[in-house]
């Protein structure tokens, strides 16, 4: 443990007013050096996603003071600005959610700016709302996604209510370094609200969102009313907005899963609160066994992820994948749009590097431009703020991302898992009248385009060694390019961080090989850990998947 790492625990150790489960916490660490080190080794990183980070006592982790020193920089930034000195804010089910979203109304209202906080816990995509809807000059959602119960985070939106640029957060990160977190001054919450420094947002605005979502339907509706649903917010913040728009589309047979129905931050019943994942859906899919519905369909704590399973044909349920989804949902809006009169001129999608190349294939049949951004739906959140710029915003039809994000108007910046749901609905009822399934509707799409199948495999990285063997094996893997992955040439290369790829600059490793299979690396902006997205294209699912398995080997060998 160095002198520097000592001091800090000493010096958070002497805080007069710590609150007493961080002060418990510190005090139980004594002469544990491992312990204290990983509190204490770095600040908790503030990038374009914000700070995340586990909860507890330290520089390192999620408290009121890291809190305090995020929402002073970001005052010190706004009114040093010409924005607008208002800011939203939202919060999800998350440990400490509560806690942390007040401190930041108050820190906001001490600096002199209006902050209008939700009532209770909303999805995200409410938040990336409201910060328009009330003409603020920023946004934040106190979330940590899909990462496992111990986590919170601390997300920034800008005006536009799109998450904050690079260039904007290094201007906040700035401003934030300049803060010393036992200095902030709170105002006192209750006295502010009284004196409307902070204002609770208005039933009308949360109503006026799930309008704006409802507004993006793209066919008849003809259908949906017969739909009948089993539903898990995952223990997050979906319920009540999910609720209402299922009322809208009048679907009333939903079953809601009764373990993650309620709000919970400890998730009990998925420690891993990620609907990508087979494990955070069991619970949803067990109830289908007894209610055997149309769709499961299951939101992540923040409502911001969607993920699908349909009827299998063999009394069983399928998963629908990111990927799969993304497709089908361009697909129906695509052919939806042109039947009806509504496609724009000159449409244009938006999906991520590391999203399927399937699109690709399913926009050239629609004439429509398909846009590749790096990973994060601020990049799509960017994409629609150019077409807005050229006077055009009509022209977005669908953005989405691989791990389960979905947008398809421009009432939000972020993806959104309530127009995910609208639109999943849609798509569920327009294919029943064909006596078709979701999973049916992927397999014509197969059919038709090739198997495109997809995998993700994720490598840990914990601690303050993980961190420097991440940076390690990328460096490695940049000074001795691979010419073969799994038996396979390489047969084209990209390297993000290099000039000439007309996006920003990014730490990711691209790897082309022959038949459109394709490997590509890239570190996790929010979790200590590798991910490897690996793609095969085959004339069927099977030999698809038997290359998957060995692309997933190879990945294994290489950053295990």
């Amino acid at each position: 443990m160095t002198e520097e790492i000592k001091s800090a625990y000493e010096k958070w150790l002497a805080q007069p007013e710590m609150p007493a489960d961080l002060a418990e916490e510190l005090k139980a660490i004594a002469g544990d050096e491992d312990a204290i080190t990983d509190r204490f080794y770095r600040e908790l990183e503030f990038g374009t996603g914000g700070l995340r980070g586990v909860i507890g006592a330290g520089t390192n982790r999620m408290n009121v003071y890291n809190i305090r020193k995020a929402t002073q920089g970001l005052a010190n930034y706004l009114n040093a600005s010409d924005l607008p000195k208002k800011v939203a804010i939202g919060y999800d089910s998350r440990i400490k959610s509560d806690v942390f979203a007040r401190e930041t109304a108050a820190v906001l209202a001490a600096n002199g700016i209006k902050a209008y906080i939700y009532p209770r816990l909303e999805p995200t995509p409410a938040l990336s709302w409201a910060v328009r809807y009330y003409g603020c000059g920023a946004g934040v959602c106190i979330t940590a996604s899909h990462n496992p119960a111990k986590y919170n985070g601390y997300k920034v939106y800008g005006a536009d209510g799109c998450q904050i640029t690079l260039e904007v957060a290094a201007k906040i990160l700035a401003a934030i370094e300049a803060v010393d977190c036992f200095a902030v001054q709170p105002a006192d919450f209750d006295v502010a609200l009284a004196e409307g420094k902070i204002e609770y947002s208005s039933e009308k605005c949360l109503d006026d969102f799930v309008d704006a979502v409802y507004a993006q339907r793209v066919g008849d509706g003809a259908g949906t009313a017969d739909l009948k649903l089993v539903y898990t917010p995952l223990n997050g913040s979906g319920l009540e907005c999910v609720k209402k728009l299922l009322a809208k589309l009048g679907v009333t047979h939903v079953t809601v899963v009764p373990e993650q129905e309620k709000p919970d931050g400890n998730f009990p019943t998925c420690p891993y609160p990620n609907p990508e994942i087979r494990e955070a859906m069991q619970k949803g899919l067990e109830l289908c066994d007894q209610v055997h519905p149309d769709l499961l369909l299951g939101t992540d704590p923040d409502c911001d992820r969607c993920g699908t399973a349909v009827p299998d044909g063999k009394g069983g349920y399928r998963l629908i994948s990111g990927n799969e989804m993304g497709v089908i949902l361009l697909d129906f809006i695509c052919r939806s749009r042109i039947a009806n009169g509504t496609m724009p001129e000159n449409p244009v999608a938006v999906t991520t590097i590391v999203s399927t190349d399937m699109v690709t294939a399913v926009a050239k049949k629609y004439g429509v431009e398909l846009r590749r951004v790096l990973t994060g739906f601020k990049y799509i959140g960017e994409q629609i703020a150019l077409l807005e710029q050229g006077g055009h915003p009509e022209r977005y039809i669908f953005g989405f991302e691989e791990s389960y994000g979905y947008l398809s108007g421009t009432h939000a910046r972020d993806k959104d898992a309530v127009n995910a749901v609208l639109l999943i609905c849609e798509a569920a009822a327009w294919y029943a009248k064909k006596g078709m399934t979701l999973g049916d509707a992927i397999d014509a799409l197969y059919a038709e385009f090739g198997c495109y199948c997809n995998a993700q495999k994720s490598f840990a990285f914990a601690g303050e060694t993980g961190m420097e063997k991440m940076a390690s094996l990328m460096q490695g893997l940049r000074t001795q390019p691979l010419r073969e992955i799994a038996g396979l040439p390489v047969e084209g290369y990209t390297d993000y961080e290099a000039e000439g790829t007309g996006l920003p600059k990014a730490n990711v490793l691209e790897y082309r090989l022959p038949g459109g299979s394709k490997v590509i690396i890239r570190p996790s902006g929010t979790e200590p850990k590798i991910k490897a997205y690996l793609s095969a294209v085959k004339p069927t699912v099977e030999q698809a998947n038997a290359q998957l398995a060995r692309l997933a080997e190879a990945a294994a060998k290489l950053l295990a």
